[in-house]
């Protein structure tokens, strides 16, 4: 019988933040796969784990690494599946690993806990109900300008990954494309200089230039673009027109409503009510 691959999640930071749940299933695996064991090793000492490392998995060599580790699942054994922080998957190397597990039939199983994104997205005040992750922005110029342009319309709150290295040029190039649009950086998450700084992007840049530097990971949550007067009263008067062929309105009636609703113009609002 085959065993079973656990994605754990650990923390992100603060060790504190690891679930009981998270430490029970590390505790009785057979084996544990981390990026790099010094920095999982911490983790395991602070709560006396004492589970065998199996292969380290990281970027560059996982995929070489999926066959060995197949062939411990294959073999009964259950393996956990670390990374350095935060929940695996998420910009680190798992994916090859937990892919070729389902093709193979073995059972995944996720142990849900810290994540950075969803850390800076609560807590950076910007709406929650849609958003978008899209890992780092591009390090080329030209493609990150051109990414930038792309979410331009994007009315989701995006979120992206950033470093002490990169914060500045990315700062840059979203004063440059989207310079009236919040963002929200989030740096040192769970630790004791933990810091979320709001405004533009320019404002944001503004602060880290008069200190010389940003320490610390860093994430950028960007807001979503907000819809126009035009776009506004167009969503405003489908969902009127919506509701009006619910409640058997038409004909002259819905166009009237519709028009004091929304100023929008009269063939403008004909057009809407006879869309299929």
């Amino acid at each position: 019988m085959s065993g079973i691959l656990y994605v754990v999640s650990t923390p992100i930071g603060n060790l504190a933040d690891i679930t009981l749940r998270a430490i029970s299933t590390l505790r009785t695996v057979d084996h544990i796969v981390a990026e790099d064991t010094r920095n999982t090793r911490r983790i395991l000492s602070r709560y006396r784990i004492t589970t065998p490392f199996t292969v380290s998995y990281y970027q560059g060599v996982e995929r070489e690494r999926v066959a060995p580790l197949l062939s411990l699942l294959e073999g009964g054994k259950n393996l956990a599946l670390v990374s350095d922080a935060g929940t695996p998957l998420i910009s680190d190397p798992g994916y090859p690993l937990v892919r070729a597990a389902l093709e193979h039939g073995i059972s995944v199983v996720p142990v849900p806990g810290a994540t950075a994104l969803i850390a800076a997205l609560i807590g950076s005040g910007l709406p929650t109900d849609h958003f978008a992750f899209d890992g780092a922005l591009p390090r080329k110029r030209g493609e990150r300008d051109a990414y930038l342009r792309s979410i331009a319309r994007e009315a989701r709150t995006i979120i992206v990954h950033s470093s002490p290295h990169r914060v500045f040029s990315d700062l840059e190039a979203i004063a440059s494309i989207l310079p009236e649009r919040t963002i929200v950086l989030a740096r040192e998450l769970t630790k004791v200089h933990e810091e979320f700084l709001r405004g533009s992007a320019r404002e944001v840049l503004d602060v880290l230039q008069a200190r010389g530097e940003a320490k610390g990971e860093c994430i950028l949550v960007i807001d979503g673009a907000r819809p126009s007067q035009e776009q506004g009263n167009r969503i405003l008067a489908e969902e009127l027109a919506a509701l009006l062929r619910e409640e058997g309105i038409t004909g002259r009636g819905a166009l009237r409503i519709l028009m004091q609703a929304t100023n929008m113009k009269r063939n403008d609002v004909y057009r809407l009510l006879h869309e299929d």
